[in-house]
């Protein structure tokens, strides 16, 4: 088998089967292909199903060697025991060369949040007297109010908001959809663009059902929320690097401090494993030093 037709098999797989993001195919893909590339530039002549644990070990030693981050060789691997689980699940192969290789030990990372205060102060920047801002204000009130991921935010559809009962339909990562509480400011900013900006906006063909619009008709783009926000955070100062996944890592943390119920968060944020998160509960070791004050029985 060639890697050529491989690869393509395994997209179809993951966009077919996996239902993955056209980020998350792409980047399994590249994974794939370093892999490849490695294997042109050693005058190694072999196809995918030739492979051996010694090849994958070799290609580990030398993506640390030039340098790569334990993060990266540890994405690389899970992309390629992602890969020859598919060809081991196809029978092409039937011994996976990646089975006994580990991935380099990482330590786990604390997300960057904001302060309430710092969210307060970017969204009190947005110029509301602009059609832009007003949308730009409904849609980081949104995304701080329901933790979404920015691919979400710029999915969201008219079709899945129930101003009724203050909810959003969320399709998530695998197009795993889940309903989501949207808080009163956000839902409040939401109804003014929708009334007053988003119906004065020439709607092209194929974007009538999505909430968040830009000048053309057309949904925003990922680039176009990051940069809504690298550049409201430079307007005020703010020297912390902000992001739209700053906005989910502020609402899941600020509502551990508060004492909200993990596994309630966990099915907000449209988490799969308790696990992930877990990591919001190291972000406060004062408010966990006081459960245990309040309700340890030795304490």
């Amino acid at each position: 088998m060639t890697w050529d037709h491989s690869i393509k098999q395994f997209e179809h797989y993951l966009k077919l089967e996996r239902s993955l993001s056209a980020n998350s195919i792409e980047a399994y893909l590249h994974d794939v292909l370093k892999l490849k590339q490695f294997l042109d530039i050693s005058n190694h002549q072999l196809g995918p199903d030739a492979i051996s644990n010694t090849n994958i070990r070799e290609f580990i030693e030398y993506i640390n060697e030039i340098g790569m981050s334990a993060h990266s060789q540890s994405r690389i691997l899970s992309g390629l025991k992602a890969f020859y689980k598919y060809l081991v699940l196809e029978e092409i192969v039937t011994d996976d060369p990646t089975a006994l290789i580990e991935g380099p030990k990482l330590g786990r990372k604390l997300p960057d949040t904001l302060s309430y205060h710092e969210i307060e102060q970017i969204l009190a920047a947005i110029d509301l007297s602009t059609p832009e801002g007003a949308r730009n204000r409904a849609m980081l009130e949104t995304l701080y109010s329901s933790g979404l991921r920015v691919s979400e935010l710029i999915d969201l559809k008219l079709s899945n908001l129930y101003r009724d009962i203050g909810f959003i339909r969320v399709i998530g990562k695998g197009n795993k959809e889940r309903l989501v509480p949207i808080g009163s400011d956000a839902l409040k900013y939401m109804v003014i663009y929708l009334e007053e900006i988003r119906c004065h906006v020439p709607i092209k063909d194929g974007f009538e059902d999505y909430i968040f619009l830009n000048r053309r008709g057309r949904k925003l783009t990922r680039v176009m929320v990051f940069t809504v926000i690298k550049d409201l955070a430079l307007k005020i100062g703010m020297q912390k690097r902000v992001s739209p996944h700053t906005f989910r890592h502020s609402f899941a943390t600020h509502l551990i401090e508060g004492g909200a119920d993990l596994r309630a968060v966990q099915e907000m944020l449209g988490h799969e494993s308790i696990t992930t998160t877990e990591i919001y509960t190291h972000l406060d070791r004062d408010y966990l030093k006081q459960v245990i004050r309040e309700f340890h029985p030795r304490s």
